[in-house]
């Protein structure tokens, strides 16, 4: 009786559901394409991850290829490579996440104060067009600046100073990381930003302004907590990210010198998997794992998020 109270208790809620979907279906209907991408592209896929509980055999295919339980995991966290690669990766990452995270909102808040549109959309175009060059094209370039024969070394030979294998020194390499990710991403990464203080009352920094507050006052005051929000969603999805991400900008910049130093866990994947003999089953268990720890840290933040005030991924849904 109670399971029948129940149905009959939820049924008007879902007819109402019904009912609203029925008079946005225009809108639904634009949404068509993007939710069969996902279901072909990022659901379908997911049952791939058998792999990594089966010795994989090309003859047989992923489904008929025989269980092995735990086996791939057990030799995963038998390789001390791998625990490199981990380390490596949270380094690489939360030192990104210092530094880089900060970038864009830094750049937004900027351009947000100029008064010279043209001036402005100037700087917007010029810090977004790095976004769309590739990591071999900006690897190219940076290789071309910094290598021991480039243009950086030429002009100090030139001055008389020493060379510097900024390429070749472990102790350099990690911060050309993060400058480069600055300089390509941080242009793009800022549109979020201005969109959010585009959204802001006009009216708050007029009654700052008449109350005599300056400039840098109504930033901390006004802009910052208005675009908290949007901050928090950022973090959060950057965290969930967190044990990904720098392939191609690593792969393109690394050399024999400082591999050992740069092997984040995208690059272990690629090595065990292309330059030896494949075991596509070791490789489906360390991208489990990656996607487990990701999804730890994302759900982690989010509820920090909301903790300290944000909306969360959910926008404050129960």
């Amino acid at each position: 009786m109670s399971a029948r109270r129940t149905l009959a208790a939820n049924a008007p809620g879902r007819r109402n559901v019904w009912i609203e979907v029925l008079k946005n279906k225009e809108i639904y209907l634009l949404a068509l394409p993007a939710i069969a991408w996902y279901i072909v592209f990022c659901y379908m896929p997911m049952g791939g991850l058998t792999l990594a509980f089966k010795s994989f055999k090309t003859r047989l295919g992923i489904l008929a290829s025989p269980w092995n339980g735990t086996t791939n995991f057990e030799s995963l966290f038998r390789d001390p490579a791998f625990f490199r690669s981990v380390g490596i990766t949270l380094w690489i990452n939360f030192i990104e996440l210092l530094l880089c995270f900060p970038a864009p909102i830094l750049l937004a808040l900027m351009l947000n104060e100029l008064r010279m549109r043209r001036y402005k959309k100037l700087l917007q175009t010029v810090y977004t067009f790095p976004h769309f060059l590739s990591w071999v094209i900006v690897g190219s370039i940076v290789k071309n600046l910094l290598s021991v024969d480039g243009v950086v070394n030429g002009l100090m030979a030139g001055m008389g100073l020493d060379k510097v294998s900024f390429l070749g020194n472990k102790d350099l390499f990690r911060p050309l990381i993060y400058i480069s990710e600055i300089w390509k991403e941080a242009g793009w990464s800022s549109i979020i930003y201005l969109a959010a203080i585009s959204g802001i009352d006009p009216q708050l920094y007029e009654v700052a302004e008449i109350d005599g507050a300056s400039r840098f006052q109504r930033v901390v005051n006004i802009t910052l907590p208005s675009i908290f929000p949007t901050i928090a969603v950022m973090l959060i999805l950057q965290m969930g990210g967190i044990m990904g991400g720098h392939f191609d900008q690593i792969y393109n910049l690394q050399n024999d010198v400082i591999a050992s130093s740069a092997e984040t866990l995208n690059l272990y994947i690629y090595r065990i998997t292309f330059q030896r003999t494949p075991n596509y089953g070791f490789s489906t268990a360390v991208s489990l794992f990656c996607s487990v720890i990701n999804m730890v840290l994302l759900m982690s933040t989010n509820k920090v998020a909301e903790r300290f005030g944000g909306t969360g991924l959910m926008g404050g849904v129960k």
